[in-house]
């Protein structure tokens, strides 16, 4: 069997320790850019559809979004409707920085994708989205408490 979830896990660790290093400049650490960008593309949502669409527990994206509101990137707001419900929006800060961002993303692309055609680029994405789809149903599955059958 080829190890195709262990090459995407070093194309993800290098893009992560690239983007880490960039990223200081701006006081982001350790992969808070992932959840600016998507704070920015989608101002109000709230933790838990964050941390759903990152795909990590609620306990990590608490802190990573702590550390955002704590540095001036992000607030909070509650809901107007239910109090409880606390809302995530960028400041001037993260949206200043948001376009850095977009562009480190957009450059890591090109270079990633160098060589492909774009019929290529078009079956990769739709390979990998299936890839994350499978994925994804396990990490229900398991996100829920239960233990995976090897």
């Amino acid at each position: 069997m080829k190890e195709i979830l262990r090459e995407i896990g070093m194309i993800a660790r290098a893009l992560d320790s690239i983007s880490n290093i960039e990223f200081k400049e701006y006081d982001l650490t350790k992969g808070q850019y992932l959840y600016l960008v998507r704070i920015c593309e989608s101002p109000g949502i709230i933790q838990e559809k964050l941390a759903e669409m990152i795909k990590v527990d609620r306990t990590t994206a608490a802190r990573a979004i702590q550390k955002l509101e704590t540095n001036g990137f992000i607030e909070k707001k509650a809901d107007e409707h239910n109090r409880k419900i606390k809302k995530l929006f960028p400041t001037e800060k993260g949206q200043s920085v948001y376009p850095f961002i977009q562009r480190e993303h957009d450059h890591s692309n090109r270079v990633a994708l160098a060589g492909f055609s774009e019929e290529e680029t078009d079956t990769i994405f739709q390979l990998l989205q299936r890839v994350r789809k499978n994925i994804e149903v396990d990490w229900e599955y398991v996100k829920k408490g239960n233990k995976r059958g090897y």
